[in-house]
Order: C-alpha cells, then sequence, then structure tokens
C-alpha cells in the first residue's frame, strides 16, 4: 500500500524476495492492522463506516431483545457492546471531516433512542439523563490522556519522540511539561495525534 496520492504514470513494482527469488507484491488501497483499517489517504473513512455499521447493527439487536430495558441496563449494554467498538485505537483513527464526525456522533444518538422515556427529546437532554458525554468530548479527552502518559513517561519515549518536552523545548517561563507544535499545513497533517494532541495540550495549559 502506498501513502498518498500516486502518480499516474508510476508503474514500479515492489518485490518480496523468497528463497534465491522473488514475486510481486500486490498493490492494495487499504490494510488492516490491530484491528485499524488503514487506507492509502490516512482519512479512515472505510473503517469508521465499518465500525458505525457494526454499531448499528448491535443497537438493532438491542432494540428487538429488550422490550423493556431501564437505564442501568441500557448503559451497561451500550459502554460494553457499542461504544467500546468506538473507542477502540480511537486516538489512531479520530475523524477530522464533519461528515465522519457526524456518523460517529449518530451512533449515540440512535441507541439513546432506544429508552422509552427518553425518545422524545433532544439528543442533549437524553445525554444528561443518562449523564453521557459526547463521543466528541471523549476522544478529545482520550487524546489528553495519551499526551499525559507520555508526557510523564508512562509510556516508551522512543515510540513518541515529537512529544518528548525536554529534547524540543526551550523553557524561558511557565512549567517543564510544554511541549513543540509541529508546523503543519494540510489538514491532515493537522489531525495526526502528535499535532491534534500537542494543539489541545497547550490550550489547555
Amino acid at each position: 500500500m502506498t501513502v498518498g496520492k500516486a502518480h499516474p504514470s508510476s508503474t514500479h513494482i515492489y518485490k518480496l524476495l523468497v528463497g534465491i527469488g522473488s514475486q510481486d507484491l500486490k498493490r492494495v488501497t487499504q490494510e488492516k492492522d490491530l484491528g485499524v483499517l488503514v487506507d492509502s489517504n490516512l482519512n479512515f473513512e472505510s473503517h469508521i463506516l465499518s465500525k458505525v455499521k457494526t454499531c448499528n447493527r448491535i443497537t438493532g439487536l438491542i432494540k428487538r431483545n429488550f422490550d423493556n430495558i431501564d437505564f442501568q441496563c441500557f448503559l451497561l449494554l451500550y459502554k460494553s457492546m457499542i461504544r467500546s467498538h468506538l473507542e477502540y485505537a480511537k486516538t489512531v483513527w479520530s475523524p477530522f471531516r464533519a461528515k465522519l464526525i457526524e456518523e460517529v456522533e449518530k451512533v449515540q444518538k440512535r441507541a439513546t433512542k432506544i429508552l422509552p422515556g427518553l425518545r422524545q427529546l433532544s439528543y442533549t437532554r437524553r445525554l444528561q439523563k443518562l449523564q453521557l458525554p459526547t463521543l466528541v468530548y471523549r476522544r478529545a479527552r482520550g487524546d489528553m490522556t495519551e499526551v499525559l502518559k507520555i508526557v510523564h513517561g508512562y509510556y516508551d519515549p522512543e515510540c513518541v519522540p515529537y512529544l518528548q518536552p525536554s529534547s524540543y523545548c526551550n523553557y524561558t517561563r511557565g512549567h517543564n511539561k510544554k511541549l513543540f507544535k509541529l508546523q503543519s499545513h494540510l489538514d491532515l497533517r493537522k489531525n495526526v495525534f502528535t499535532v491534534r494532541g500537542v494543539s489541545k495540550w497547550i490550550d489547555a495549559c
């Protein structure tokens, strides 16, 4: 798989050495790695839509099999069977396009309508009743949690060299946990975790 748009005239073929010979590698546009479907454009649209489809199917299953579901039972089923799909490796695939952000949020909007007493309420009121945050907020908080762990050394610093303050920042004022924000011009680059997470960290500090 080639990341980014390949030149139309590009005919380069990658080969895999097998014994004393070699074989051509098939060019693909997406590949699954550790449960995340990575595409050549790095917008993770295929992965997101796949997870949304899975969650909507589970929502329908719960709706058909639980006629008189109460708040406690719903929250247990929702958090374990639906939201867990939307939060696995979310730091990697977190959407930045408005369309995909809305598609993910619609999962929670549909699920919270399962409860009979909440169907007529607005989405905001349903979340207040269930004491649930929006999925957008949970992704932002998840980013901040990951940055916090990285800054305090809970992860191997070799994995995230651009988020190590001591190597990239020259402190003149403030605290010693400031991070250097990499310059980026493309929207795709701006929303990579190492840039997106630092932006949120700087805003919070």
